[in-house]
């Protein structure tokens, strides 16, 4: 139990971030999903209005119980998160864009691709520039 508790401790943030990262992914598969098969919305405007969602949610879990964020600078920490956010969005249009419209992938098989690479960027991100203990 002890090693449980230690390798828990040593690999905590990590861990937080694949919990919360794929419940990130969650609220962004699943509102891709019920605005593109659902209510039949196109696959863009589906992935940008999901990824407004999925963005809200994780700003709120890696600040609070990821990286445990204590800054006083709450306005620069949100706009750097958004700032990133954005750059990853940019790679998620673009590979969805490859996928679905070069290579004919359905758009959810491509979606879930597509956010494999976009969470581990934006681990990257939030740790070296925008949770950055200083």
């Amino acid at each position: 139990m002890n090693f449980i508790k230690e390798m828990y401790q040593k690999y905590k943030e990590i861990i937080l971030y694949l919990i919360f990262g794929a419940l990130t992914t969650l609220v962004n598969m699943v509102s891709f999903a019920l605005l593109n098969e659902v209510c039949h919305l196109d696959w863009a405007a589906s992935n940008v209005i999901a990824w407004i969602l999925s963005v809200v949610f994780a700003y709120v879990t890696n600040r609070k119980y990821i990286f445990e964020s204590n800054s006083t600078h709450i306005g620069k920490e949100i706009f750097l998160f958004f700032f990133f956010r954005v750059l990853s969005l940019g790679l998620d249009m673009l590979f969805m864009w490859l996928f679905i419209e070069m290579i004919g992938m359905h758009d959810l098989v491509s979606k879930l691709i597509v956010q494999v690479i976009v969470v581990v960027l934006n681990y990257v991100f939030s740790k070296l520039f925008v949770f950055a203990k200083k």
